[in-house]
């Protein structure tokens, strides 16, 4: 038999053997999805929005995308959202099966599977709101900024480049892998990273963006000097 349930209720509710169980999650799961607002419309695209259109949403989504962190942790991605609507659109969130809690550590929100499908549809986003005529004046946090360079890379500028590299932006690391014209960016420390590159995120963002010269800006490279400064050449704005 094939499944019908949506991937939120199969990860709320689990696999049931006992039916009251089952009928008792259904209700709960009902009531949950009844509460938030629908377009009512089954244009895919409409079901999208109704999981992930509300305010904050998304922006929840991007700072998960490199893994799970705690609330404390969101909170500080998302210094505009208060913690009253955070814990709502984490709930929401769950309750589409876009986020999910884990059950064992300490508390951790990280991205379901499906939730993880939104990565390179995000990117793309990314790149085509790069293009907007407002440019609001605040800095990108640590990982927002890691996710634009996902957006602004460009596969011309790499060529035939293998290289990985390991970003510091304070006490925050990143992995960042070039291969064959792709790039992928997971948090972390790297194994046998082949540059290493310290700075801060305003720093690098206004380097690779082109709107700041790498002579003089404080910026320590590590290991491969030459794939070092390679690596600001990678990107470019929309």
């Amino acid at each position: 038999m094939i499944s019908t349930d949506s991937p939120g209720k199969m990860a709320k509710c689990g696999w049931f053997s006992n039916s009251f169980a089952a009928a008792a999650c259904d209700s709960a799961w009902t009531t949950l999805m009844s509460s938030l607002r629908s377009y009512g419309d089954p244009c895919g695209i409409a079901r999208a929005l109704d999981a992930v259109g509300e305010r904050w949403a998304l922006l929840v989504v991007r700072e998960l995308l490199l893994g799970p962190k705690r609330f404390t942790d969101l909170k500080d991605g998302l210094c505009g959202a208060s913690p009253n609507v955070l814990s709502q659109r984490l709930r929401e969130l769950e309750a589409a099966g876009v986020v999910q809690r884990r059950k064992d550590g300490p508390a951790l929100y990280e991205l379901t599977d499906w939730g993880r499908e939104l990565h390179p549809i995000l990117v793309q986003l990314g790149r085509w709101g790069a293009r907007s005529r407002v440019r609001p004046s605040g800095e990108l946090g640590a990982d927002a900024l890691m996710i634009a360079l996902e957006s602004t890379f460009r596969p011309e500028k790499a060529g035939e480049l293998r290289a990985s590299y390991e970003v510091r932006l304070g006490e925050k690391r990143y992995v960042v892998d070039v291969e064959a014209g792709t790039i992928s960016v997971t948090r972390g420390t790297a194994r046998k990273a082949d540059a290493v590159i310290a700075t801060d995120p305003a720093t690098l963002r206004a380097v690779a963006l082109g709107d700041r010269k790498l002579a003089g800006a404080p910026v320590e490279i590590h290991g491969d000097a030459r794939l070092g400064r390679r690596f600001f050449d990678l990107f470019a704005r929309p």
